[in-house]
């Protein structure tokens, strides 16, 4: 494989962020109980062998910061390479909420221009999925294109993702907002260096823009074609989104797929004891991750670390995430309990399917 490295931005907001983006940006947003949004894209780059990844930092970068520390579990604590946290800039004025706004890769400038290599790969990190971005690389060195970008035909209406306009071999334009069939583009694509470099230089003027904005009228010029993805795929972009995508994953196929052998999603690694089950307990089709205590009963439900059901209670069709504590009697039932709360004895905490639930983080 040539010379790579990467880039994964992080400095963006989402239309529709909810109260669990708070106080977090959408890239550290918990996942599956023990993984955050951010793990999937920074993996998919290291088991490809990029051993030099950037990462554009929104303001609020604390639980990012916390979450990859040095690179370490992704094996890019090194002295050749490694991890870079790079500052973003304010927001711009785009209104599609730019991914790869201009403005924090023109501030981030030098870290193209120190580099050897021949090709960028570049990835935000609200989309879910497990790829070998060899397969990027490699179609791309073949095909002569400028830029290759990641797509798939949309599996249904999302007015946060970007289109594609294809004609032919060859992408004509961007539109935001797709239906299904439409090709969307997975926020991931790759290009030369040497070009990012020129089209830093092209569209300085226009630097509030996103990079696929200000090339609106130069798809003619820059040859851009799409790679298709045919694997599982989530897009994360508001509430529900976000729980369906928890929810996928208690499908033993869709949990196969996303995580096949041999290209596993590094995460944080936790000194956790295993979760335990207590007697009397029942637990049926969830997700329990380590440290849990489980004494009541949890079904269809994603437990993050350290949580505890006590006697009596129940979580059914939830999403639990760490620290939380659910008290004897308490009924918690299609709903979101973000960190740290405690459900009091007792008590219901209850949505519906079609409108969740969402418990904002606690303070314990």
């Amino acid at each position: 494989m040539p010379n790579v490295i990467g880039l994964i931005t992080c400095n963006y907001s989402i239309k529709h962020p909810g109260v669990l983006c708070a106080s977090r940006p959408a890239a550290s947003l918990p996942y599956l109980g023990r993984y955050r949004l951010v793990d999937f894209p920074l993996s998919n780059m290291v088991n490809c062998g990029i051993r030099t990844i950037g990462m554009v930092m929104p303001f609020n970068y604390r639980s990012i910061i916390d979450h990859v520390g040095s690179g370490k579990e992704w094996s890019l604590d090194r002295k050749n390479g490694g991890l870079f946290f790079l500052p973003g800039s304010a927001f711009g004025t785009s209104r599609a909420g730019a991914r790869f706004l201009l403005r924090d890769l023109i501030a981030n400038k030098v870290y193209f221009e120190r580099s050897s290599s021949d090709y960028v790969v570049f990835s935000a990190a609200n989309f879910v999925y497990n790829f070998d971005m060899a397969q990027l690389i490699d179609t791309h060195c073949s095909s002569g294109a400028d830029i290759t970008v990641l797509a798939r035909p949309s599996a249904g209406t999302d007015e946060d993702i970007v289109g594609l306009k294809i004609d032919g071999e060859r992408v004509a334009g961007i539109y935001q907002g797709v239906s299904y069939g439409d090709t969307e583009f997975l926020d991931c694509f790759v290009v030369s260096r040497s070009l990012v470099l020129d089209m830093l230089d092209w569209y300085a003027a226009n630097d509030y823009l996103d990079l696929f904005e200000a090339m609106s009228g130069d798809f003619g010029r820059v040859d851009v074609r799409p790679l298709f993805f045919e694997g599982y795929v989530r897009p994360v972009f508001n509430l529900k989104s976000y729980f369906a995508g928890n929810m996928d994953l208690l499908d033993p196929a869709v949990a196969a797929e996303l995580f096949p052998e041999g290209r596993e999603i590094k995460t944080k690694a936790h000194d956790t004891s295993p979760a335990k089950y207590e007697a009397g307990s029942r637990v049926g089709n969830s997700l329990v991750s380590a440290g849990c205590r489980i004494f009541g009963q949890v079904t269809d439900s994603v437990l993050g670390r350290n949580v505890i059901v006590e006697s009596g209670a129940t979580v059914r069709n939830s999403i639990v995430l760490q620290g939380c504590i659910i008290k004897s009697g308490a009924r918690v039932e299609n709903a979101i309990i973000d960190r740290n709360n405690l459900i009091p004895a007792g008590t219901e905490f209850r949505g519906t399917p079609e409108e969740v639930l969402v418990k904002e983080k606690g303070s314990n």
